[in-house]
């Protein structure tokens, strides 16, 4: 299998570590040189964006599967802007799947939402992920080809945990009422593989844990792990966030999983945070 990986960051390249091994090549794009320098020396061909967008289109040509971790900005895709036409010609590509977020659904007053959900996203962030779900979406139904769309809760792993987030001072910032799903990296790799296995054109998947909670749960949570003192509660109205930080308070939704065990069949992991944060506790 050829793989090609448009923004081989953190997520995706927890999905290349899971089916590099088995893939004849995998090609990635950065936009750093210093960072393609880097995962070069990992075994990875890697582009750096822009300036190898011809090496890329041959890529295309003779890649089996694409995985799209690049999200939109204001002028919309930036993928599907540039390289639309190669991926509909592309002649091998049986799975293209589109990495988006649970945040297209906006505010749900706490209830519990699914793929089924009619999305009703409140911010401009949201709106351009899903306008470019649809884009993705309409490519696959206008090309046949099985495209994907992923949608991922709050994403956590290795570095990027509430571990972290206490080493950094965090503090607990408290919303009544408000909670959010999260999702291990290595279950959102495990969800890709399992789809790469099984593509179904049109397919749309919430990709979450089992538990949604309350931020201040998780940090406390990981603070008793470390033996510490949880770190104190702060009313969010007090808590000087800036407004990319508000914007993630602002939908209040409990997301369901089911397909990925009915569908796909994966058991997450990780099926709670404190599942997670166990597996990785410093030391």
């Amino acid at each position: 299998m050829n793989l090609v990986v448009f923004g081989l960051g953190y997520t995706a390249q927890a999905f290349v570590r899971r089916v590099g091994p088995r893939c004849r090549e995998v090609v990635g794009t950065v936009r750093s040189p210093d960072k393609a320098a880097a995962l070069a020396r990992d075994g990875l061909t890697v582009r750096c964006l822009p300036g190898e967008e011809g090496r890329l289109e041959a890529d295309l040509a003779a890649a089996d599967a694409l995985l799209v971790s690049v999200p939109p900005d204001e002028a919309g895709d930036p993928v599907l802007a540039r390289f639309r036409a190669a991926i509909a010609a592309a002649p091998r590509l049986g799975w293209i799947g589109y990495l988006s977020t649970v945040g297209v659904y906006g505010d749900h007053g706490g209830a519990w939402v699914d793929a089924g959900t009619p999305a009703r996203p409140s911010g401009a962030r949201g709106r351009r992920r899903l306008a470019a779900e649809e884009a993705w979406l309409a490519l696959g139904q206008e090309s046949g080809k099985p495209v994907q769309v992923f949608r991922l809760a709050g994403i956590y792993g290795p570095g990027r945990s509430a571990f972290d987030r206490l080493a950094a001072g965090a503090k607990r910032v408290v919303k009544p009422g408000q909670v959010f799903n999260r999702i291990h990296v290595d279950d959102i790799a495990a969800v890709l593989e399992a789809s790469l296995a099984r593509p179904r054109a049109g397919a749309v998947y919430d990709v979450a844990d089992d538990e949604p909670a309350p931020s201040s749960d998780v940090l406390g949570y990981a603070a008793a792990l470390l033996g510490q003192e949880p770190p104190p509660e702060i009313p969010i109205e007090e808590a000087g966030l800036s407004p990319m930080a508000r914007s993630f308070w602002d939908g209040n939704k409990r997301v369901r999983n089911s397909l990925l065990r009915d569908e796909l069949g994966v058991t997450l992991a990780y099926p709670t945070y404190r599942e997670g944060l166990r597996a990785l506790l410093p030391g």
